[in-house]
């Protein structure tokens, strides 16, 4: 949330977030975690985490806590050492000079606080300097080029519907808050959120010598063209749609759109050769830009410019701008009561920019071939699971079934590190300057996202760096990735028996799969082509499974009065109960044609399954926290990521006995995969 440095790209990757878990016991789940005065079938998140939550306090710098967090935490001790023992006298332009002189500008407080604002400088003076309207729409490409988010968007990524080319894409942006409802709804919090933010706003432009009156006009300025643009957005639910992220037009159309700001202007400021066409993903919020480029005074967008940059910079500054971001963002948006130590904040800043250079050193570390084959091995079993499912699902059609195969045996898989590695060629890191880094680190990786319009897609690419503690699923890639961060105990852990493991990286498998075929996913061909493969009358009977799904989950009340949004977080729903279901088919195939396996510490093998997965989730969070993710977040809370799939599966309800009108067996289940 907190944004401390620049957002150089925008995300194209569907990404899920896990939590994970160190286990005291060896086979893989903690028994001083449970509270057996708890009925596990009427609220098994409770039974199986409920000491632990009594038990575990928020550290003062975390506004989420849990078994995520802790191997995050873990992970990023090992990259501190990587770094930490990375050789001052590397050669120039290797992986190691250059993690380990980012690493090293950024631990150098002394020298960031002597130079305080004036990295900024040139960029604020140039922002100054313009004159007219021409002037803004150069500054704002301009600024693009550096990685600040300023009015919309603009990259490239794979045409939806034909995802073996790259072209252009432009999408709405320029807001600080985290989405649309943040500057619409009416509410007193948000009321009190957008004061906030004001204030917040206020601050910074004092920080950089404005008066008092005037800094706090100029907020209110920033604000007014904000929720404008916030107006013209698409809100969260509308953004999952695919549909309403494609709109591909003729180059020349985009002048129609928005006949006051000239394209080729923009693409010859960035250096990008003309263009035939253009994805313009949202045409209504580009009218609206079109508009203030007639209304918005110049000054203003002056006073708007100067908020991106010292926003998105804030945090690579000195000390009262990284207070001043970490105060709202972090304290007040996240209930977040202290700063994360330099030395995390600079190996997460490091990973940021150099990931793949750092993580494969952590790979060196944290991740053997053993684990790779065996990952492969279950992914084989999960796809067979799947594979099951499909062929028996009683509500799809035969005309349907083999597509959907086809679109499954098509899914390609990622596992630790990537094996085409891009590497940095180009990219200039020394120890003198952290934002000297951190732009150009930013003009590198836009440069290089702009490189690839009008070229073939490379599917060799990864979203995320090797350390990484998470998982997703790419539609347009039609892939599974599986990064070595998360690929560690209690998920993937070779000390535990196999139902633990099927319940904890089988469930992240099968959650990744199922993703391909859940209300966003299932829009997809096995080609990654935004084409639909389903007969109209299957596509209605996914659609009401899925509902079913979605009004489950909009019942959970997470604090008074604030509900989950089953629509927003529908495909992540999808998955936990797709992938649970999955992973315990896989697994009792597993057992097939073998001696059944003993209980553990008193528990069966099915048993062990579930608690593999609810362990995985002890989690808790700050009230702050808890409302951010739920007016933006496309995850549950983690209760509900444990109950809610649960709820549904015949499976967990015989396992533990559970019986009609207890509250993990719903009377009106929903059924899809």
């Amino acid at each position: 949330m907190s944004k401390t440095y620049f957002r150089f790209i925008t995300a194209l990757f569907v990404v899920i977030s896990f939590c994970l878990s160190t286990f005291a016991q060896t086979h893989g789940f903690d028994l001083s975690n449970m509270d057996k005065s708890v009925n596990a079938c009427d609220d098994f998140f409770e039974y199986a985490n409920g000491n632990w939550v009594k038990n575990t306090a928020i550290p003062p710098s975390q506004s989420r806590w849990g078994n995520f967090n802790i191997l995050a935490e873990n992970n990023r001790d090992v990259l501190k050492k990587v770094l930490e023992e990375t050789p001052r006298n590397a050669p120039a332009g290797s992986d190691a000079q250059m993690i380990g002189d980012f690493y090293r500008s950024c631990m150098n407080e002394a020298a960031i606080e002597k130079a305080g604002i004036s990295p900024l400088r040139p960029f604020l003076k140039q922002i100054d300097s313009m004159k007219n309207i021409k002037d803004v729409q150069h500054q704002l490409a301009v600024m693009h080029t550096m990685g600040v988010p300023v009015l919309f968007g603009f990259g490239s990524g794979p045409d939806l519907k034909n995802s073996s080319l790259v072209i252009a894409n432009a999408g709405q942006g320029g807001l600080s808050l985290p989405n649309k409802d943040y500057y619409t709804k009416d509410d007193d919090k948000s009321k009190e959120t957008r004061a906030k933010f004001v204030e917040y706003m206020t601050t910074l432009f004092k920080l950089a010598g404005d008066k008092p009156d005037e800094a706090a006009t100029n907020a209110k300025t920033v604000m007014e063209m904000q929720t404008r643009l916030a107006i013209a957005s698409l809100a969260p639910v509308e953004l999952r749609i695919p549909e309403n992220r494609y709109n591909k037009i003729a180059f020349t159309d985009a002048a129609g759109i928005t006949p006051d700001f000239s394209w080729d202007d923009y693409l010859a400021a960035r250096g990008i050769a003309p263009l035939t066409e253009i994805n313009l993903s949202q045409p209504k919020f580009f009218k609206e830009v079109n508009a203030m480029m007639k209304d918005v005074p110049v000054e203003n967008w002056k006073t708007y410019m100067r908020f991106a940059l010292l926003n998105s910079s804030a945090g690579a500054l000195s000390k009262p701008f990284v207070d001043t971001s970490f105060d709202f963002f972090g304290k007040y948006l996240s209930g977040t009561k202290e700063q994360q130590p330099r030395w995390k904040r600079c190996v997460q800043s490091t990973d940021g920019a150099l990931g793949e250079a750092l993580g494969m050193e952590f790979v060196k570390v944290k991740f053997t071939p053993q684990m790779k084959a065996r990952m492969d091995e279950l992914i084989s079993n999960l796809f067979a699971a799947l594979q099951q499912r499909i062929q028996a699902l009683p509500w799809m059609s035969d005309q349907t079934k083999p597509r959907a195969l086809a679109k499954l045996t098509a899914i390609r898989r990622k596992i630790g590190y990537p094996d085409t590695l891009r590497g940095y060629k180009g990219l200039v890191v020394d120890d003198k300057s952290f934002v000297g880094n951190i732009y150009r680190s930013g003009q590198f990786q836009v440069k290089r996202n702009l490189d690839d319009i009008n070229k073939p897609v490379d599917r060799t690419r990864w979203g995320m760096s090797p350390p990484t503690v998470n998982a997703y699923y790419n539609g347009v890639f039609n892939e599974i990735v599986f990064p070595a961060g998360i690929l560690q105990p209690p998920f993937f852990n070779f000390e535990a028996d196999d139902a633990i493991n099927y319940g904890g990286i089988g469930g992240v498998i099968g959650h990744e799969i199922s993703h391909g075929f859940d209300d966003q996913g299932s829009k997809f061909d096995a080609d990654g082509n935004l084409k639909s493969w389903w007969t109209d009358d299957d596509r209605k009977k996914f659609e009401d499974r899925a509902s079913c799904v979605a009004d489950q989950f909009s019942k959970y009340e997470v604090q008074p009065g604030l509900f989950i949004n089953g629509r927003l977080t529908l495909g992540e729903n999808i998955g936990d109960f797709a992938g649970l279901t999955i992973a315990y088919t896989a697994y009792m195939k597993s057992l097939e044609g073998k001696p059944r396996p003993a209980d553990l510490d008193g528990f069966t093998p099915e048993q062990r399954f579930f608690l593999g997965w609810a362990q995985v989730w002890a989690a808790k969070s700050t009230a702050e926290a808890e409302r951010t993710q739920v007016l933006g977040d496309p995850h549950s809370a983690a209760r509900w990521r444990v109950n809610g799939p649960m709820s549904n599966m015949p499976q967990f309800a015989k396992a533990w006995g559970c019986k009609t009108g207890d509250k993990m067996v719903r009377p009106d289940a929903c059924l899809i995969w």
